[in-house]
């Protein structure tokens, strides 16, 4: 059984122009000690898929019924809040896009990491130092003993991702979920962080989720991609398979798009044409049809579920045997 299982999973916000369907219907699963990468445009959905799974949704958010989050075969938009505080943190971790906002300033970087030790292990105060000292030090930060006292606005943002990192590892969970730990960063920083999470991985046997625009990271980092688009996953598959043969069309034009060594400064980049369309009013068919090369009339009319492709599954009709009574068919 998968670590982790994504089924149906809907939130919805209501907002004073009607219901925005943020993420609407995605499905997708993590074994345990792997990495899936999750990838996409900003607005796909991405973050609050990630926000979902923790059960960190506020009005006017929602999780709709019938989402199914299935953590070891135990439902987590079943329990109950207080039921939800002892998995969130101990057994299921996440790091935030901004850890300047996302850390207290008024508390040091020591403090807030005992204090996640202390809630969830019934540590003494003592005893959570050492172990704030001893996660300072695992993630790669100089002088662990100083930066313990060090307040957030004193550190590099490259300290206080890592930071971030040592509070999710607090408790050393089964799954992270890490949204976009590289936003930011210069592309040394970057590598270190990325290089620091690929070591706890294989110290810690843990799954990671890998939130990210940058395929880049996703070719370096994961095991399996998910692609989203629209609040939905359109693809999914073993990275290797995705990169080398992508079945969905919006996969094929990301990677098309990802600038290559070499380009002269007069070739233009490969963009994708149009937008993504409003959350507010999906369009009927599939909701990147506008904005494909290869859409026909039955992809503007009906909507593609997830089809076996060669190694995975990809939303779209073009992986789908012709209708019976088609001229292809015959």
């Amino acid at each position: 059984m998968p670590l982790l299982q994504v089924q149906n999973l809907r939130t919805y916000f209501d907002t004073r122009y009607g219901v925005m369907k943020a993420v609407d219907g995605v499905d997708f699963e993590v074994a345990e000690g792997r990495t899936l990468g999750v990838v996409g445009e900003s607005g796909s959905g991405k973050s609050v898929t990630a926000l979902s799974i923790m059960r960190l949704i506020e009005a006017p958010g929602r999780l709709v019924e019938g989402s199914r989050i299935l953590f070891e075969g135990r439902d987590l938009a079943a329990l109950s809040e207080r039921e939800m505080q002892e998995v969130r943190g101990n057994e299921i971790a996440m790091t935030f896009q901004e850890p300047m906002t996302s850390l207290n300033p008024v508390y040091t970087a020591g403090d807030q990491i005992a204090e996640a030790i202390r809630l969830h292990r019934r540590m003494g105060a003592r005893q959570a130092r050492a172990r704030a000292i001893e996660l300072l030090e695992l993630v790669g930060i100089p002088s662990p003993e100083q930066r313990f006292s060090a307040y957030p606005h004193q550190m590099s943002g490259g300290m206080r991702q890592r930071v971030m990192i040592a509070m999710a590892l607090a408790c050393e969970p089964r799954l992270l979920i890490a949204d976009e730990p590289t936003t930011a960063l210069d592309v040394t920083v970057q590598a270190q962080i990325l290089e620091s999470l690929r070591a706890l991985r294989q110290r810690l046997a843990m799954a990671i989720i890998l939130i990210t625009h940058d395929l880049g990271v996703v070719a370096e980092m994961c095991d399996d991609v998910a692609v989203m688009y629209a609040g939905r996953v359109v693809e999914r598959g073993p990275v290797d398979a995705i990169f080398r043969s992508p079945q969905h069309p919006y996969t094929e034009a990301l990677l098309r798009s990802i600038p290559l060594l070499g380009m002269t400064a007069d070739e233009p980049l490969k963009v994708i044409p149009g937008k993504v369309p409003s959350a507010l009013r999906w369009p009927p068919g599939c909701r990147f049809a506008g904005r494909c090369d290869y859409a026909t009339e039955r992809c503007r009319r009906q909507d593609p579920p997830l089809l076996e492709a060669e190694q995975g599954w990809a939303a779209c009709w073009l992986r789908a045997p012709p209708p019976k009574g088609s001229a292809a068919a015959a």
